[in-house]
């Protein structure tokens, strides 16, 4: 057996394969716009239907469409023609993707989507083919090879054609001024949903707070502190609030040494803490804490404490 130089082997696919994205920008053309602004201004939705490898690049094609505000869902073209037609409405832009242009499961379904007044849009390498000379518009992403040696698996087709659909996403994105608070209505389980979606009262904690008079002792102050497990206590005055946080206490210990003991929590507290009101944005609260540099805000309800937010 002859020895394999892997990187060797990684390296060339990436050469083919950059090429073939690379080449993309020479066969794009007004097909392109026209497929935009029908996608733009559509009443229905965006419908991406492939069979096989190009089957899987178009559902993450929907998938991305939708995640960014494109209405779109993926169809099987084998499901299609046994009944998942009835899904498809007139309004709706059909994207079907075929490298070759004249798979059989897809092509077959070009009698309907014509009868049924759809607009049609071809992904394919060939735009002489029967899918490519049937649609509206024809989304060319020709290759030169494929990075498979033996010329067979779809590899550099499967990532021209992905490239050509994240063009199509992000430029809808672009045309409808798509914003981060957008994106994260369609994620609301990622960390920017959370950042952007949720508020602070939803994430504080409201319960057992560590609440200490301004008299109480440095002991006092560790044991609330390491009780509430929010590296703060909180102090409450007659005009206001305060907090001792664990950093206050080890400054404490490094400037009084032993003589820390003999303090109380008026000597280590902060005055005016950082807050924020309830129904602050849990991102502008972050933005809030960054800036400052803290870890915790106090968060009121009018003027009475409701929580501490942590990151």
């Amino acid at each position: 057996m002859n020895a394999i130089d892997y990187r060797a082997s990684a390296l060339r696919v990436f050469a083919i394969e950059a090429e073939a994205v690379g080449n993309l920008a020479n066969q794009i053309d007004g097909n392109f716009s026209r497929t935009v602004e029908q996608i733009l201004h559509s009443h229905g939705r965006t419908i991406v239907c492939g069979m096989g490898k190009s089957g899987i690049i178009g559902k993450k094609i929907a998938a991305t469409l939708a995640s960014t505000g494109t209405p779109s869902f993926f169809m099987h073209p084998g499901e299609a023609y046994h009944g998942d037609l009835g899904m498809v409405t007139s309004d709706d832009t059909f994207i079907a993707i075929s490298f070759s242009g004249e798979t059989d499961e897809v092509v077959k379904l070009l009698p309907f989507l014509k009868d049924n007044g759809n607009f049609i849009v071809a992904i394919t390498g060939n735009p002489e083919s029967t899918l490519a000379t049937a649609a509206h518009c024809h989304l060319n992403v020709r290759v030169n090879q494929e990075a498979c040696p033996l010329r067979l698996a779809p590899t550099s087709s499967t990532t021209a054609t992905l490239a050509m659909g994240d063009a199509l996403a992000v430029t809808l994105m672009e045309a409808r001024d798509f914003k981060p608070e957008n994106f994260a209505r369609f994620h609301p389980g990622g960390s920017l949903g959370r950042r952007l979606l949720s508020r602070v009262e939803h994430e504080m904690v409201k319960d057992n707070l560590p609440l200490i008079p301004t008299n109480a002792s440095v002991m006092e102050i560790i044991t609330a502190i390491t009780r509430s497990n929010l590296g703060l206590a909180i102090v409450q005055e007659a005009e206001g609030w305060a907090i001792i946080t664990d950093g206050d206490v080890r400054r404490a210990v490094e400037r009084y040494g032993k003589e820390v003991f003999e303090h109380q929590a008026s000597d280590l507290m902060s005055r005016d803490p950082a807050h924020v009101p309830i129904g602050t944005r849990v991102e502008d609260a972050l933005l809030l804490m960054e800036r400052r540099r803290i870890s915790a805000l106090l968060v009121f309800d009018g003027n009475d404490l409701a929580g501490i937010f942590k990151k």
